[in-house]
């Protein structure tokens, strides 16, 4: 089978990028051809063979009269119509896999791909996987950057909601910008040539398919996960959140759960913008990003693990690698969390955003040694779909 894997980022970036990485890895591997499509990058580590590319686009450091070009070209984008032709006439795919695409590419391309199958008379799949909420929601999160607070005024798709509440970097310009792209694509139903939408979450799918475009074309499918073989370590005295240091997180919160319970030690592992905020708390052990083997010792080290996130989270990593390595969770009970937690079972939910039950949660857990021993041996016991397991539904839905 050839896969056209296509996402903005051919560099590590994100979790969506490591996700396209494993899987055209894995695909190769098992005898398929995998090629990719996205921005020419100094970082670039894929590619295609007729080595087209669209420009790389800087948002922040670009030229003056790039800067006044950005927001045509980030609805609409002819270059990447022209790129994505070359490589289309040239390998000839079976399915293409859409990753994030806003902005950068602009969903122009799918545009392209169905003019292209229809003048070559090809069955070309168009699979899109949603690692956030873009289709429904112009600033991807379904979260107001002003207030914080989780907003659903768009799934309607009333996209004005945007610009009147500043939704994209607090700019009425940018999120002007992006109310324009939503409605644009809207009226051309450009999404209606997508065959299948991969939601992370029954929680995605859900905000997804109150769209009746979606409906009929989502399917819920949680992430998979690769255990790394490791020696067993005992458990240490500490509580571990690992991930990024911001407010949609829940750091804030955190932070003020930690300051009122200086009888317990914190370890926190990751980069973002409140590590200033972090390290000023006594108890909290800053040992910044940290990954593979000694990001696995510091899961497996902890009596448990938090994940107190205050917005529409789909299908964390962070809670799925905890559980594998035996380590339990108390998940904040917001997005799909709810689903990779057993409340009781593999760790416990609280409140999210509520900064009392975070503290009730954080004691109640750290005092219950016999309990938290028996929410480990469960977590072992936790079942994701392995790489191999996750791309043998992806090629039934290729199918």
């Amino acid at each position: 089978m050839k896969i056209l894997m296509i996402n903005k980022f051919l560099y590590p970036n994100g979790g969506s990028e490591t996700y396209m990485f494993k899987l055209g890895d894995y695909f190769e591997k098992t005898g398929n051809e995998v090629q990719y499509f996205g921005m020419e990058h100094e970082g670039r580590c894929v590619g295609n063979r007729a080595n087209a590319y669209t420009s790389d686009m800087d948002f922040h450091n670009g030229s003056k009269l790039s800067k006044i070009t950005y927001p045509i070209k980030t609805i609409y984008s002819r270059e990447a119509r022209v790129k994505i032709r070359k490589v289309l006439d040239d390998f000839v795919p079976d399915v293409c896999h859409i990753n994030n695409f806003n902005y950068q590419l602009t969903p122009s391309i799918i545009l392209e791909i169905v003019k292209w199958r229809k003048e070559n008379d090809k069955n070309c799949k168009i699979v899109f996987t949603a690692h956030d909420y873009q289709l429904v929601c112009p600033n991807h999160m379904c979260n107001n950057p002003n207030t914080h607070q989780n907003c659903e005024k768009c799934l309607g798709g009333k996209f004005s909601n945007c610009a009147k509440n500043r939704c994209i970097h607090s700019s009425f310009a940018k999120s002007f910008v992006g109310t324009c792209e939503a409605y644009f694509w809207k009226y051309k139903r450009v999404y209606h040539y997508i065959d299948n939408i991969i939601c992370c979450s029954e929680f995605l799918k859900e905000k997804m398919d109150r769209n009746p475009l979606f409906a009929q074309k989502t399917i819920a499918l949680h992430n998979f996960v690769e255990k790394k073989e490791c020696r067993q370590v005992p458990k240490e005295d500490y509580v571990l959140y690992f991930g990024r240091f911001s407010t949609e997180k829940g750091i804030d919160t955190l932070i003020q759960a930690c300051r009122k319970l200086p009888e317990i030690s914190f370890v926190f592992a990751g980069i973002g913008p409140l590590a200033d905020e972090i390290d000023k708390v006594e108890n909290i052990k800053n040992v910044g990003f940290q990954q593979g083997e000694k990001l696995v010792e510091l899961i497996q080290k902890a009596r448990f693990s938090v994940y107190p996130s205050e917005w529409y989270e789909n299908c964390p990593f962070s809670v799925m690698e905890s559980e594998i390595y035996g380590t339990p969770v108390l998940g904040a009970e917001i997005g799909g969390i709810p689903e990779l937690i057993e409340d009781g079972i593999t760790g416990e939910l609280f409140e999210s955003g509520n900064e009392q039950d975070l503290i009730k949660h954080i004691k109640s857990m750290w005092q219950k040694n016999e309990i938290l021993s028996q929410y480990a041996a469960n977590c072992k016991s936790v079942q994701y779909d392995t790489i191999e397991e996750y791309a043998e539904k992806l090629v039934k839905i290729y199918s």
